[in-house]
């Protein structure tokens, strides 16, 4: 199988297998005395450390990061921590965009019917109004929270310039960002695009399922502007409850500790390889690319095809030993067109004919070169879809 789909996720790397094969043999609790639970202590910190690492936070910057069950799981213990910390008297208003994540529409959609006020930009073309923004944080906000590259587009939005203007028009607001698609990809560190919150998951640098991060800033720890929404033991510094899961967190640095050193190297070579695939793929003829207006992520491709459903080009793809997205997702029952790709200005039919394809530095050319045959033959063969 040509493996085209590394926005969903993505293969583990020989680093982050060795790392998880070593804590399968440390099944101590990292919080028991013993010496068995001193080793486990131990793997989880090399672990921590090889993350922030990657993330540019250093010993003594007073930065934490916090090991959560899932990229999910952090943005909505950022989103939702720090609403329940929130004191009364700050502004009740939330400012983010129309094509995030749904582990951060659907939080803020629940904070919605509590109240708040969600202030939704729109991102048509993969770009955010610059004055839209700025009006909306001249009414004032509480927290902005911005993805920084959009998982089915690879649009990716100024995040630090929008934080620095939030922090210079609406003292004391927070600042989460979503880097789920950004990390390891596009250059950042917390520091330095003013993030107090990062969301990170494993499996999108070729580290396991099932373990995300959440980088919290020194000012969101003086401030206890952040709380748990998963309560008990109090395990990593009381923000988030439960025994690690060593095994997760181990092969998390394991990954993060292969491909940081190589990530402007990987980074060239993906983006070379998309440009590279765009050309081949608009030669193909009935294939129109949706690019964002505004600077694009490295590995991310997303096309529509007129006529032909997402669904049985997937299906289609698949059948040719080749697994890419659908700009739709389907499910036994019903199917949904991607919010984001209207939001980025598609019809909801071009939405439904849509694909993504995206790439991680194990993909070649060779591969590109059988997508546009497969995708050929499809173009060729395939029922077209009555318009709805």
């Amino acid at each position: 199988m040509i493996y085209l789909d590394n926005s969903a996720t993505t293969g583990l790397c020989a680093g982050a297998v060795e790392k998880m094969t070593e804590a399968m043999g440390c099944y101590g609790n990292p919080s028991s005395l013993h010496s068995m639970g001193l080793d486990a202590q131990r793997l989880l910190e090399a672990a921590r450390g090889a993350v922030c690492d990657s993330l540019g936070i250093r010993p003594g910057s007073g930065y934490s990061l916090i090991f959560t069950g899932s990229g999910t799981e952090s943005n909505n213990l950022a989103i939702l921590g720090c609403a329940a910390a929130k004191q009364r008297r700050v502004s009740e208003r939330i400012i983010t965009t129309d094509s995030e994540h749904p582990s951060v529409l659907r939080p803020l959609s629940r904070l919605e019917e509590a109240g708040f006020t969600i202030v939704r930009l729109s991102t048509r073309g993969g770009v955010i109004d610059p004055f839209e923004y700025r009006e909306a944080l001249l009414r004032g906000a509480f927290m902005v929270t911005i993805m920084m590259v959009n998982n089915e587009t690879g649009a990716v939005y100024d995040v630090g310039g929008m934080f620095e203007l939030a922090k210079r028009l609406c003292p004391g607001v927070i600042t989460h960002c979503d880097a789920t698609q950004g990390y390891l990809k596009v250059a950042f560190t917390p520091r330095k695009i003013g993030a107090d919150l990062v969301t990170l998951s494993a499996h999108k640098i070729h580290g396991p399922k099932g373990i995300g991060a959440l980088s919290v800033s020194p000012d969101i720890r003086k401030r206890r502007a952040l709380v748990p929404i998963i309560l008990g033991g109090g395990q990593e510094e009381e923000f988030r409850s439960g025994t690690e899961n060593l095994v997760g967190i181990a092969g998390f640095g394991g990954a993060a500790a292969e491909y940081a050193p190589r990530a402007t190297e990987y980074t060239e070579k993906i983006t070379a390889l998309r440009d590279w695939a765009e050309a081949k793929l608009e030669a193909l003829g009935g294939i129109r690319i949706n690019r964002p207006r505004g600077v694009r992520a490295p590995h991310i491709i997303s096309l529509t095809l007129p006529g032909i459903k997402s669904e049985t080009m997937v299906n289609f793809l698949s059948s040719r030993g080749i697994a890419v997205s659908g700009g739709a997702a389907c499910s036994s029952r019903h199917e949904k067109v991607s919010s984001a790709l209207l939001a980025f200005g598609l019809e909801r039919q071009e939405a439904a004919c849509s694909l993504r394809i995206s790439f991680s530095c194990k993909n070649t050319r060779e591969d590109v070169n059988a997508l546009c045959a497969a995708l050929g033959e499809g173009l060729k063969s395939l029922v077209r879809a009555e318009n709805n």
